[in-house]
């Protein structure tokens, strides 16, 4: 009995669906990818080689000292908590939002405590801050 030779096919790999799936994938995380944006804070920083701006008698300056220690319009507080610095700049504001709001910081200052002032002076709503700063000694 003779037998008939079955023709083998030949075995091929269809690379289509491959890279259609590869293409896919790549659109999918190009649009799924979030892009960072990184926040800034809105300050207003005063030229510190300038002229020195008038005082004016209706604005707010909160001091901080080396230890962190606050003071509001040249009053110490009693403690250097979140909710005491709160109510006094809330109160030197007496609901005003555009109060010119002047912060002044020791150079050897925590950048917590700064950072706290600013953040406390946005809840209360403040929105003209700026950073004292001194005239750097000429040589």
């Amino acid at each position: 009995m003779k037998f008939r030779k079955r023709k083998r096919d030949e075995v091929t790999l269809d690379m289509t669906p491959l890279i259609d799936a590869v293409f896919l994938l790549l659109i999918f995380f190009a649009v799924a990818t979030t892009f960072t944006k990184e926040t800034r804070l809105g300050i207003d920083l005063p030229e510190a080689s300038g002229q020195a701006p008038v005082a004016a008698s209706n604005t707010i300056e909160v001091s901080v000292s080396e230890s962190g220690e606050y003071a509001v319009n040249g009053q110490p507080l009693v403690n250097a908590e979140r909710a005491t610095l709160r109510a006094a700049i809330a109160a030197a504001a007496d609901g005003r939002k555009d109060v010119p709001f002047f912060l002044t910081a020791d150079a050897k200052a925590t950048h917590q405590s700064v950072v706290t002032v600013m953040d406390v002076a946005g809840e209360v709503g403040i929105v003209n801050v700026s950073i004292v700063t001194r005239e750097p000694a000429r040589r």
